[in-house]
């Protein structure tokens, strides 16, 4: 009966290390800082290429942006650049930032691409990730047919 419970904890922690390069869940700590519910998922399409699907929903707003990350060394491992898309849906204002933000409501859809730069360090074996995350910097454009309500 041991050796069937020691094959099926070899079984199960050889599929759980198969997948660890292949797949990340993620989240960003500056949207859950200001309560904004957020989600990431990346998955490998290749050796040195990854989707990664983020979103986000606060109130009246939502966001997914999926982005291509072509990896320089290996996968999840070191420097990247990506393309991204995006799209959002929001309805905000009466905000104290700024005098027409607080007398307007601004309500409409979003859509843009760009281009990212991003590092991922290993601080482990097996993590992929420091306690920061993965600093990435991006440039694109954002077009917002929206009208103030």
């Amino acid at each position: 009966m041991n050796k069937i419970y020691f094959m099926l904890a070899i079984l199960l922690a050889s599929v759980n290390s198969s997948l660890a390069q292949k797949w990340a869940v993620k989240s960003n700590l500056l949207y859950d800082a200001t309560a904004t519910i957020n989600l990431g998922v990346e998955a490998a399409l290749g050796p040195r290429v990854t989707l990664d699907i983020s979103g986000d929903a606060r109130w009246k707003h939502w966001l997914i942006q999926p982005e291509v990350r072509y990896w320089l060394c290996e996968r999840f491992n070191g420097h990247f650049f990506g393309l991204h898309a995006h799209y959002a849906e929001y309805n905000a204002g009466g905000i104290n930032f700024n005098a027409d933000f607080h007398r307007n409501r601004y309500q409409g859809h979003l859509y843009g691409a760009g281009l990212s730069y991003g590092y991922q360090w290993l601080i482990g074996k097996r993590k992929p990730q420091s306690a920061w995350g993965t600093p990435v910097c991006g440039i694109g454009n954002i077009r917002s047919p929206n009208a103030a309500k």
